[in-house]
């Protein structure tokens, strides 16, 4: 009788860890992923949030400024990155045509010194 406990026992013991082992690829389908843990907004297990985002505003428009001017550091230095680059549109809401404007004045500005070209060492 022993050894028919340990026959009908080891069979199974086979299947188990068979079936412990990583699933056929047929059982699960390829595009099936699990779901994300954690509150990302919209997603599982995160409860969706509002976002409310200002519409950018062109500064040059708002107060009516026409001329960009070169020699106007100040106001050239907002709009230059502490790595010396220019700040794109995107993130400085500045329309257009002020962009274009706003970096031919920090390019003449950096031609004579009055920006930097790179980062400061």
């Amino acid at each position: 009788m022993a050894d028919e406990n340990v026959r009908a026992t080891a069979p199974e013991a086979t299947a188990t860890s068979e079936s412990t082992a990583a699933p056929a690829p047929a059982e699960t389908p390829a595009t099936a992923r699990p779901p994300r843990a954690g509150g990302r907004p919209g997603g599982p297990g995160g409860r969706e949030r509002k976002y409310f985002r200002r519409k950018k505003v062109c500064k040059f428009c708002v107060e009516k400024i026409q001329a960009i001017d070169y020699k106007d550091y100040r106001l050239l230095g907002q709009f230059v990155a502490e790595s010396g680059k220019i700040v794109p549109r995107r993130l400085t809401g500045v329309c257009t045509p002020h962009q274009r404007r706003l970096s031919v004045a920090i390019k003449q500005a950096r031609n004579i010194a009055l920006l930097p070209f790179g980062a400061r060492a």
